[in-house]
């Protein structure tokens, strides 16, 4: 299914996974919106006149200067990824984060299946602030008044590359699960000692994992969810390694192998 879209978060409930993780950019009228670039991406989005865009156009398409309204305008789904060649096409828009929880939320209730967690990433870093997104109080404060507005707090973590987003999270929301997002080559425990603090839990590309990793994890108390692990041979390591949950665009081939 298209990325970030109300028709791939209701396929993974069906799959039957326990979180749904999504990204969040900030519209032009504040709005809280799903999505993995703050910008349309040439690879998946068509304009608001449906016109195509070109790599080179594709940051001129800056989500945090356009409304909601413009926005929803957007394809995201019609054309064929080249890196998912199974993914179906299907015009879809960005949504607003708001609804997808309802969605969520409505379609859960409606079937008898179990509550769902969710793990929404900010989208932010410094060198984008007041150009891609606010900076990073506001984003929190937006997102986290969603997130309570929609009544799922606690079952809710937010996760973040930047540091930022989540020191002020801790300081403001201290109630709230959070994540840090690793994707460099510093130990984990350089990268805690930028955060500040010890997070709930500790996520990195799941490259960077091993038996270390998740034993320093675990002897402070923080739960270990690596990232983007898509090949079978590669979930099953990290599973070997007893992680704590797995991020992974094939959340079925996951499935198969917790659940065989």
């Amino acid at each position: 299914m298209p990325e970030n879209t109300i028709p791939a978060f209701i396929k993974a409930v069906d799959l039957g996974v326990t979180t749904l993780e999504m990204d969040a950019v900030i519209s032009k009228d504040g709005k809280v919106v799903v999505s993995h670039e703050p910008f349309l991406s040439h690879v998946i989005c068509t304009g608001p006149e449906g016109e195509a865009i070109t790599e080179e156009q594709e940051k001129n398409y800056n989500l945090y200067e356009m409304t909601y309204d413009e926005i929803k305008q957007c394809d995201c789904g019609s054309q064929e990824h080249p890196s998912y060649p199974a993914q179906q096409k299907m015009q879809v828009s960005k949504p607003l984060l708001q609804v997808v929880i309802k969605e969520v939320e409505r379609y859960v209730e409606t079937n008898g299946l179990p509550k769902i967690q969710y793990n929404i990433e900010t989208k932010s870093a410094p060198e984008g602030d007041k150009k891609y997104h606010p900076e990073p109080p506001e984003f929190v404060d937006l997102l986290v008044d969603v997130i309570k507005e929609t009544g799922i707090a606690d079952r809710t973590t937010i996760q973040s590359f930047d540091v930022r987003t989540l020191q002020y999270a801790r300081e403001q929301y201290p109630d709230f699960s959070l994540a840090l997002l690793v994707g460099n080559a510093e130990s984990p425990r350089e990268n805690l000692k930028s955060l500040g603090f010890t997070p709930e839990i500790y996520s990195p590309y799941y490259r960077l994992v091993n038996a270390e990793t998740v034993a320093f994890a675990k002897n402070l108390g923080m739960k270990i969810i690596p990232w983007t692990v898509n090949e079978a041979n590669d979930i099953q390591e990290m599973i070997d390694l007893s992680v704590d949950g797995i991020i992974s665009d094939y959340p079925d081939r996951v499935l198969q192998l917790v659940n065989p």
